[in-house]
């Protein structure tokens, strides 16, 4: 697999999966059930082996690839990067461990819908600047496309056509 191929994928999946905890908590403290909002918590936890991850080798891959490169749709994905994992590490993570704790414990007091809030607002966060970066990375990619060297069969069929 080429190393713009696993940036894409492993982009996606992080945006996926933020996505799709972001809706499963939204729709759970909609549906007002403790049991499937506990039962949320616990599967946000579980997926950060996942999540973690693909935002690694998304940034680690996405550095890999930019290195050098000064197009502005690169710089722009490099200064989003900081705020993406910085949120992550520092709001999300500690706000995934401490809802699912207080989930699982019945405590849905101030404090979880506090960060429960915090939580929404870095994850909606994140998904604006992840998918700004995948906004940018397709424009790159069209880009690097669009100047490659074409076969001699693709430009006769082109100029015969």
């Amino acid at each position: 697999m080429k190393l713009h191929h696993l940036h894409a994928l492993a982009g996606m999946l992080a945006f996926f999966l933020i996505a799709t905890f972001w809706l499963g908590t939204a729709a759970t403290e909609l549906s007002g059930s403790t049991a499937a909002i506990a039962w949320v918590k616990s599967a946000i936890l579980s997926g950060m082996v996942v999540l973690i991850p693909a935002l690694v080798a998304t940034g680690a891959s996405g550095f890999s690839l930019g290195r050098g490169m000064r197009l502005p749709a690169v710089v722009a994905k490099k200064r989003r990067m900081p705020f993406i994992a910085g949120n992550g590490l520092l709001i999300l993570l500690p706000s995934a461990i401490f809802l699912a704790t207080k989930a699982e414990a019945g405590a849905f007091d101030t404090a979880f819908y506090l960060v429960q809030g915090l939580e929404l607002v870095a994850g909606a966060t994140n998904l604006v600047l992840i998918g700004l970066n995948i906004r940018d990375g397709l424009a790159i990619s069209r880009r690097r496309h669009a100047s490659a060297p074409r076969s001699k069969a693709a430009v006769r069929s082109s100029i015969s056509g």
